[in-house]
């Protein structure tokens, strides 16, 4: 298992071909209270860079990013009741997509730990 983080502060912990994504705690950080979480469908496709959700706080909406090209397997549904989640647990229980890799190359397009760090400082 290895977990790789995008210049626009999401995280991806991958297992064989399925990915687990997620906003960074220092994204959580950066939204404030969320309040509301738009998710697309399991079976949704997407291609890197394009927008698969939007999350809502009280400061502002901030849109979600593929970081790599995929087909969504999984949303996590509890979510919709509990957006606020994603300011307690973001690389945790607060995941927002299992997703398919179409891809697995592209992961090399990201970022380790070390090099995330390095770029929020």
């Amino acid at each position: 298992m290895a977990t790789y983080y995008s210049e626009e502060h999401e995280w991806l912990t991958v297992e064989g071909d399925t990915a687990t994504l997620g906003i960074t705690k220092h994204a959580a950080e950066q939204l404030g209270d969320v309040v509301f979480v738009e998710q697309q469908e399991a079976g949704d496709e997407f291609e890197k860079g394009g927008e698969i959700g939007v999350i809502e706080s009280v400061k502002a909406a901030s849109e979600l990013y593929a970081p790599v090209d995929g087909e969504i397997a999984e949303v996590n549904e509890a979510l919709a009741d509990n957006p606020g989640a994603l300011n307690e647990d973001p690389e945790g229980e607060a995941w927002i997509y299992k997703i398919k890799l179409s891809d697995a190359s592209q992961l090399e397009d990201l970022m380790d730990l070390d090099g995330y760090k390095a770029l929020i400082g």
